[in-house]
């Protein structure tokens, strides 16, 4: 097989580490006031480095930070968008085994975005490696697709559609604003449309008052906003989980009731899915994807030790016809689905409810663009 000098890689991450002990015992001690912040960033930084170090000696063409700045994979930059404010919820989110530290987002104003630290977060990691840095945000739907409803003001928000359209100019400055900073290699972590795929979850959103398959078609447009801004040259992929917090995880499903959304409505040029266990289902959906897009498989599971052989992982892959697939860690033909004309619920807000109109969602993008990036710099 012809090596790529494009991502996704041959070899490839999603790029979350788990957080070394020296990281951990100075997040607890500046939470307690015993450091400063400058003194905790001077060890983000060495520890970065040092997994920065570690990629490279292993081989991997795309280099990360680990998220080592992060206390969440997606409130630290949902929390840095104009509008949005933490939030503390009557409880957490409840995992197969466990429920999530009782954190979320609240939507106070008008959304947008005026510059965010986390671009300074990819200039030190671009600093930091002669091969290709990769940054990892939060997809859009982050911000509204937890089971936990998120507090929207009303009065700025009495629809889904002023809102959706909001996020989705939002994230489109935020990733043109990285592209800027010189990314070329972003991936968007998508959990909320893997969730779509469980029966469970999509019956919970519906109890919400929420049409599901609004929301997957909202949630593939945003992704379409979001990446309509960028440089040929600038790829862009999506990790696809059902949650993985603690090593456990918030749902199950294949991905057949999404794959119309996945891999004809959404324009990203690469797709990390999760593939580990059962519960994301089988291949059969791939036959959907698209010549010139890639599906990276993530059929070694990270939330046990155990290490798969192999014979097994040869045994698992298949390659359907006209698509490119390659094996990774994971993280964790229907007809395409109609944009309903009308939803059911108003969202919940923090000034009582308030209704919507569910008509449409944020334009489509046409991005398929090309691009060419070499894995490293000269």
């Amino acid at each position: 097989m012809t090596q790529p000098t494009k991502p996704p890689f041959r070899a490839d991450h999603v790029g979350s580490l788990l957080r070394p002990a020296a990281l951990k015992q100075a997040r607890e001690r500046y939470g307690k006031g015993e450091i400063s912040a400058a003194e905790l960033k001077a060890i983000e930084d060495r520890e970065i480095k040092d997994a920065i170090r570690k990629q490279e000696a292993a081989g991997l063409q795309s280099i990360s930070d680990g998220e080592f700045r992060r206390s969440w994979w997606h409130l630290d930059f949902l929390w840095g968008l104009d509008g949005v404010e933490r939030h503390v919820m009557d409880s957490g989110v409840t995992f197969a085994a466990v429920t999530t530290r009782n954190e979320g987002v609240t939507v106070t104003g008008k959304l947008g975005f005026s510059g965010h630290p986390m671009i300074e977060h990819f200039k030190f990691l671009k600093a930091s490696t002669a091969c290709t840095p990769k940054m990892t945000i939060p997809a859009p739907s982050a911000l509204y697709g937890r089971p936990n409803p998120t507090p929207i003001d009303k009065t700025l928000y009495p629809t889904l559609d002023k809102f959706f359209d909001d996020l989705g100019q939002a994230y489109k400055k935020a990733v043109r604003a990285f592209a800027v900073a010189g990314c070329r290699y972003l991936q968007l972590n998508e959990v909320f449309i893997a969730m779509l795929c469980d029966p469970k979850y999509r019956q919970q959103m519906k109890d919400l008052g929420d049409d599901p398959d609004y929301l997957a078609t909202a949630y593939g447009d945003l992704i379409n906003v979001a990446m309509s801004d960028i440089p040929t040259d600038m790829t862009v992929t999506m990790h696809l989980c059902r949650g993985n917090y603690k090593s456990t995880f918030m749902g199950s499903g294949g991905y057949d009731a999404m794959q119309e959304v996945l891999f004809d409505r959404i324009k990203v040029h690469g797709y990390f899915m999760e593939y580990d266990t059962e519960r994301a289902g089988s291949f059969e959906p791939l036959r959907c994807l698209k010549k010139n897009r890639i599906a990276v498989l993530g059929l070694i599971t990270t939330k046990t030790g155990a290490l798969e052989s192999k014979d097994m992982l040869k045994r698992r892959i298949e390659r359907p016809q006209g698509s490119l697939i390659w094996t990774s860690s994971a993280c964790r033909r229907s007809a395409a689905l109609p944009r309903p004309k009308k939803a059911t619920r108003s969202p919940k807000t923090s000034n009582g409810p308030s209704s919507r109109r569910s008509s449409k969602s944020p334009a489509r993008s046409g991005v398929d663009k090309p691009f060419n990036d070499p894995h490293c710099r000269a």
